[in-house]
């Protein structure tokens, strides 16, 4: 009985180490080719390609004529005949100054110049006059009534009364450059408008003293509107002159606009390494007004 159960267990610890054999040689490459087929059999997916994105950037709208109209002489503010918002042409009178004294001035002026006229007729008749007596003195002379000395005087007198018409002429010239001077001043109290546009501000007030160089009005042009912005210099190849771009602005959420590029700097700054752009802005409705913030958008071809 005990043989027969030996005989038993030798039998079952054959099978075991057979089993462990048949599991043990088998091909580790066959796991692994199963898994690289599975991969090669996935289907492959092409690189997806992304547009490049507009360039944006914003800045001021701004006009090509806005500036500060200056008093060019010192004087009293006499009338303001243009205030804060007032639509104005090139030279509009804007204000006038107290130009009574210049006036009077002026006046005197033409009056002395009338003066030199008269003078200046009257040498002319002296040295007509002078001529004859010279005229007869000569004819005497060869008549031997009358000395050399004689002949030689009169001929001295017409001589120093051409010099005096001479320089009345001169003094006549003169002053004419005076009357000239004082028109000019007195142009300069009529503070003009310089183009056309709208009075922005107002500084003075009538009876001000002002003097040379003192604020009086700041004007503005109302168009062409520009927009003004800088773009980093890696955009110098992405924007040309005469390309179109979009524009909007915050306080117009609703509206958007279309200007044109027509000024590129064409150097870079190299303090902060960009470029500045001037395009000019389509504005059909009239609702941009000049020192508001546009937004700018450059599209890129897709």
């Amino acid at each position: 009985m005990r043989s027969q159960y030996k005989g038993s267990a030798s039998l079952l610890m054959a099978l075991v180490a057979a089993s462990l054999f048949t599991s043990c040689g088998e091909s580790p490459s066959s796991g692994t080719s199963s898994h690289v087929l599975a991969a090669n059999t996935q289907p492959s997916s092409s690189p997806t390609v992304t547009p490049p994105a507009d360039i944006t950037s914003s800045g001021p709208i701004v006009v090509e004529n806005q500036l500060d109209v200056a008093a060019q002489r010192d004087g009293v503010v006499a009338q303001i005949s243009a205030d804060t918002g007032k639509s104005v042409r090139q030279g509009d009178v804007l204000a006038q100054l107290d130009d009574r004294q210049l006036t009077a001035d002026r006046n005197a002026a033409e009056a002395k110049l009338r003066a030199i006229g008269a003078n200046i007729k009257n040498w002319q008749s002296e040295i007509k006059v002078l001529q004859t007596d010279l005229a007869r003195s000569e004819k005497m002379w060869d008549a031997q009534i009358i000395t050399r000395e004689q002949l030689e005087h009169d001929r001295f007198k017409v001589e120093a009364d051409q010099y005096e018409l001479e320089r009345e002429h001169e003094n006549a010239i003169n002053q004419q450059e005076v009357i000239r001077s004082l028109n000019l001043e007195l142009e300069k109290t009529k503070i003009l408008a310089p183009f056309d546009g709208v009075v922005a501000r107002r500084y003075v007030r009538v009876g001000q003293r002002v003097a040379t160089g003192d604020r009086l009005f700041w004007v503005t042009a109302t168009a062409p509107l520009r927009v003004k912005f800088t773009l980093p210099e890696r955009a110098l190849g992405k924007v040309a002159r005469g390309q179109v771009i979009g524009v909007s602005t915050p306080d117009i959420p609703d509206s958007q606009y279309q200007a044109t590029v027509i000024q590129i700097s064409p150097v870079v700054d190299p303090s902060s390494g960009t470029i500045e752009v001037l395009a000019e802005i389509t504005n059909p409705h009239g609702s941009l007004r000049p020192g508001m913030t546009a937004d700018v958008r450059i599209p890129q071809p897709r």
